[in-house]
């Protein structure tokens, strides 16, 4: 939808241009999963240096002298520091975000440090594995994930990120509050399922496009009341793409193609855009299944 759309603004028709910059967005969500998940293994080093520099100094005090390593040595810290895969595959998409921009990593490690959950925390002097976990995962959701300064920053390093950065947060989260023990591990995700899934949105982009005409034709019999101009551009698009899965996806259940376009609707649009696209939709799907346009294969897919 954002890469239709973007066509549209810069009136471009190379499908093929288009076509690689949706690839290299959808990459690009791993790259946040990895700049994310990064931070971590950013933060306990950060911590360890400063721990061993401030026992080192010539006036130390009696607490940097004899400093508390329990969050440096927290079970997540370990279970991510032998995390092989992670970090060959940081390694091969030159992840190095913190490591030119340690600000936000100091940032986000004085607002861990500051806090009550911090301050719980350490003042239990025995660690527990369940519990630094536990802790790790509150540390992620209450003080990394909303931290408007993180935030900004990954908005402004890339900007189709701000889209994923709901998902990968909600998909760390589940990862982090997953483990169990040490023999655990983190299972990196992959961008797509298999080629089918890549495929289909190769087809989905493509389809969508060279049919614009025909399916905006198939809706703009369906709004009489609305002029072209009248219709935000957005909602012709998912309308568009909707038709596209109706009528050239014969794998795809009717019912799923709805539910998905009025989801997106909802989150892009406008306020009222998912009524009105429903409403299109339903007429649309009526008039196709009685002239026979809808192919659908396999049992339960209409």
């Amino acid at each position: 939808m954002q890469t239709i759309y973007a066509m549209h603004r810069h009136e471009s028709d190379s499908l093929d241009t288009e076509e690689k910059f949706l690839f290299q967005s959808i990459e690009n969500s791993q790259d946040l999963y990895l700049v994310m998940l990064s931070i971590f293994n950013e933060l306990q080093l950060k911590e360890k240096a400063y721990l061993e520099l401030a026992s080192k100094k010539h006036l130390a005090t009696k607490e940097e002298q004899n400093p508390n390593f329990k969050f440096v040595n927290n079970s997540f810290f370990k279970i991510l520091g032998t995390h092989t895969a992670f970090f060959d595959k940081v390694k091969e998409r030159k992840i190095d975000n913190w490591k030119r921009n340690d600000d936000c990593i100091i940032f986000l490690l004085e607002s861990i440090k500051t806090s009550d959950l911090y301050k719980r925390y350490m003042a239990v002097e025995t660690s527990e594995f369940k519990k630094d976990i536990f802790f790790i995962y509150d540390v992620f959701n209450e003080i990394i994930a909303p931290n408007e300064k993180l935030y900004d920053y990954l908005e402004d390093y890339k900007i189709t990120w701000v889209d994923d950065i709901p998902v990968i947060n909600t998909l760390l989260s589940k990862q982090i509050k997953s483990i169990k023990s040490f023999d655990d591990s983190i299972e990196l995700p992959v961008v797509f399922k298999d080629l089918d899934d890549k495929e289909f949105v190769r087809n989905l982009f493509r389809k969508t496009v060279l049919n614009e005409l025909e399916f905006a034709t198939a809706f703009e019999n369906k709004t009489p009341n609305w002029d072209k101009e009248r219709i935000a551009e957005l909602d012709t698009i998912i309308l568009k793409m909707a038709i596209c899965e109706l009528l050239k996806f014969p794998s795809i259940p009717v019912k799923v193609t709805l539910n998905e376009y009025l989801e997106i609707a909802k989150e892009y649009s406008t306020p009222k855009s998912s009524i009105f696209i429903n409403g299109i939709l339903d007429n649309l799907v009526k008039d196709f299944q009685a002239e026979n346009k809808i192919n659908k294969a396999g049992r339960g897919l209409l």
